[in-house]
């Protein structure tokens, strides 16, 4: 059977900074043992003696009591004085679990509380900050380039077949549940109402228009292949060129007057099929009919993937350019926030209000789990490691109660003693 994983000890540190650390705790230790010696030193010298040096013997005698109580307290909670068993030493590898807990609900019931939240964030002025520092142009430049370079490595990132899983799996079937015909209704009625086509509509005459003109061969021999076949040949050209020029013109007059006839008609017919898009149940079916043909044909999927790909590329260029359209954008938006953050207190307020908001929601939520990553780390701590790393750290500034011990001891002992001359 295999032995059970051993416990994961703390992770190791900076080498120098903890040569550092273990140099300082060195000396402290060295300080406080050279005045428990010379306080030893004192006391053999001082022994049976009256007088001044009464008082100095009871000092002497005092600041050892206190330093090596001082010295049993700090040993004590990091490993077993002298390494005798002692009930209650070596707290932190014993108790490290509890300490742990203590510690979970320390932060969590001082730290992780709503009016904590938001004073913290009230008093850091986030907004204004933040307004402060975009408004450096320097600043801002940083923030596109890191926006920019983000984008561009998320882009790289998306291949085709993520694109064909996408389109495959979510949104056809998402186009195939959902009626097209309402849909396009709605928005051929809107875009109608508005006189929205009449741009496409404009632009559709323009093309057909010069299209006619530059290329009188094409539509002479695609009305010869329709001419009679018993008719002269002459008179079939003469008629194809008639009807060429005739076609140039009444396109000509329907693009030139905005009131014509042929437009007329056309939005009378895109209003009726507005209508009937919305209301004819054939036509909705065989627009759904359409819908399900095109979404069944091959050419979708790879004109789809053609499409992102030229997104993409068009996108990229475009990041990859400092002077791109889109690092032009955003370094405009970027400086007018900050100009927007630095004018507008209202905007301000609400975004460190927004904030507060996030933080109380995202401490509500998850508040528990994160201090929970106290109490598991611990758990998983090996006790005596987690002594002398702790020891490590904070060992130096414990050595000043040994220290302050002995000398708070021996003030003490001559007080006792100058009590007991004068009682006596």
């Amino acid at each position: 059977m295999s032995a059970a994983p051993a416990a994961p000890t703390l992770a190791v540190g900076d080498p120098a900074a903890d040569a550092v650390r273990r140099a300082a705790l060195r000396r402290m230790r060295t300080v406080a043992v050279s005045l428990l010696l010379f306080a030893a030193a004192v006391y053999v010298l001082t022994l049976d003696e009256d007088g001044v040096l009464g008082f100095v013997n009871a000092g002497a005698e005092a600041s050892m009591v206190g330093a090596i109580a001082d010295w049993f307290a700090v040993t004590a909670l990091f490993k077993h004085p002298l390494g005798l068993p002692i009930p209650h030493t070596a707290l932190i590898p014993k108790r490290k679990d509890d300490l742990g807990r203590g510690l979970e609900e320390f932060v969590g019931e001082n730290f992780l509380q709503e009016d904590i939240i938001r004073e913290r964030i009230a008093s850091a002025r986030v907004a204004e900050r933040v307004g402060g520092w975009l408004s450096v142009p320097a600043n801002a430049q940083r923030v596109v380039d890191e926006v920019a370079e983000l984008a561009r490595i998320a882009l790289s990132k998306v291949r085709d077949e993520h694109i064909e899983s996408l389109i495959h799996d979510a949104l056809v079937p998402r186009f195939r549940e959902e009626p097209i015909s309402p849909l396009l209704g709605g928005l051929l009625t809107e875009a109608l109402n508005d006189d929205l086509h009449h741009g496409l509509v404009d632009l559709a005459l323009e093309e057909l228009h010069h299209w006619l003109r530059d290329n009188p061969g094409t539509v002479q021999d695609v009305l010869l292949e329709r001419a009679p076949w018993w008719a002269p040949e002459r008179l079939n050209e003469r008629v194809s060129e008639r009807i060429h020029v005739e076609m140039v013109k009444w396109v000509g007059d329907i693009r030139d007057d905005p009131h014509h006839r042929a437009r007329v008609a056309l939005d009378s017919m895109l209003r009726s099929l507005a209508v009937d898009l919305l209301e004819d149940p054939d036509t909705r079916a065989r627009t759904e009919r359409l819908k399900e043909r095109i979404l069944d044909h091959p050419s979708v999927l790879a004109s789809s993937i053609s499409l992102w790909d030229a997104l993409r590329r068009a996108l990229t260029g475009s990041l990859d350019d400092p002077d791109g359209a889109v690092r032009r954008r955003l370094l405009q938006e970027v400086s007018a926030l900050a100009a927007r953050l630095s004018g507008d207190a209202d905007l301000r307020a609400r975004i460190d209000a927004r904030a507060s908001d996030v933080a109380v929601f995202a401490v509500s939520r998850y508040g528990e789990e994160v201090t929970a990553v106290i109490t598991h780390t611990i758990e998983r701590w090996d006790g005596k490691e987690a002594a002398r790393r702790i020891e490590l750290h904070v060992g130096r500034d414990l050595q000043f109660i040994r220290i302050n011990g002995t000398i708070v001891g021996g003030l003490v002992g001559v007080l006792i003693h100058t009590v007991s001359v004068l009682v006596h």
